[in-house]
């Protein structure tokens, strides 16, 4: 999302008008979210949305970013094509694009590299793309970065490659050192993503926290088996909220979690949906080109085969 996102920006600077369409995640009544639009923060609200579906549309729409989601993709498609020249499918590694695309673009994680061909369908993806972007460049190592390029090499030789970085904020972020912190991490991420830690860690290591507080031992209900069934999550809390009861043992865990500050890397404002007691201080990111082709000049060419498209 964070590449759709700086993708999104591109497009507006060269006045073309692109809305995202991203996955199903149909946690609810399907009849009711058959199309979803999210232009505001009342319109999660107003579909109920999880704290998963809300940490892949919310700092899209903070940002300006119209998303549609929902389960009949041929009616999401009309409606989205009524206000964009461009769509951009936002589909993470649980699917391929539902649209035939124009420009097929995957993005390879160097801390996960292997697993562009140990899944489905994310091997389909990285078979498929036109353009592949190599992230978090500034905090992979070298052997990662080197295996995923071979592992190009060998595959899909034909593709673009793009490098770019996903730079770590944190507003404040020297409140962090010497602090004893809970780490709260974007949920799918740290779970059946298979990270043991993501923004908030790096940003707490990054900023000199004296502590990163295991939360096992406080874990309330639906969370205890959540840390049972992914045994390598040992320094980070990951935000479920799939129901509102998990968002109940969300909120009693930090409650119960003795530390001086919790880190709330979820791209979500926590403090929204539950009471947080302690000072909680948010990180982000941001995607930045590393070296050349950029994700500027993709677009360019891609403009370029495109010569209907005007600026607007």
């Amino acid at each position: 999302s964070g590449v759709t996102e700086k993708i999104w920006e591109i497009l507006g600077k060269k006045g073309i008008r692109s809305v995202v369409v991203r996955h199903p995640m149909p946690y609810c009544d399907l009849n009711r979210i058959r199309v979803e639009r999210f232009a505001t923060l009342e319109d999660l609200d107003r579909y109920v949305c999880t704290v998963e579906e809300r940490e892949e549309y919310e700092h899209l729409v903070l940002k300006g970013v119209t998303v549609y989601a929902g389960v009949d993709y041929e009616a999401i498609l009309r409606a989205a094509e009524k206000e964009a020249q461009v769509i951009l499918w936002d589909g993470g590694n649980n699917d391929f694009s539902f649209y035939r695309p124009d420009l097929e673009i995957v993005i390879l994680d160097p801390h996960r590299a292997g697993h562009e061909r140990l899944y489905h369908p994310g091997e389909v993806n990285f078979l498929r793309a036109q353009v592949l972007v190599i992230n978090k460049m500034d905090t992979a190592s070298r052997e990662a970065v080197d295996r995923l390029r071979a592992s190009i090499a060998e595959i899909n030789p034909r593709a673009v490659v793009v490098q770019t970085a996903s730079r770590i904020y944190a507003e404040g972020g020297e409140g962090i050192r010497g602090k004893r912190v809970l780490v709260v991490e974007d949920g799918p991420t740290v779970t059946h993503g298979g990270m043991p830690y993501g923004a908030g860690a790096l940003a707490a290591r990054e900023y000199g926290a004296a502590e990163l507080i295991d939360p096992r031992p406080f874990a309330a209900g639906s969370l205890k088996s959540v840390f049972e069934s992914y045994p390598h999550l040992t320094r980070v809390l990951p935000a479920e909220g799939y129901f509102p009861e998990q968002l109940r043992d969300l909120e009693a865990t930090i409650r119960r979690t003795p530390c001086d500050l919790v880190l709330a890397a979820t791209p979500i404002d926590l403090t929204r949906l539950i009471k947080i007691p302690h000072p909680v201080l948010r990180v982000s990111y941001r995607i930045e080109d590393r070296g050349e082709p950029t994700l500027d000049r993709v677009m360019d060419d891609f403009l370029k085969r495109h010569a209907d498209f005007r600026p607007i």
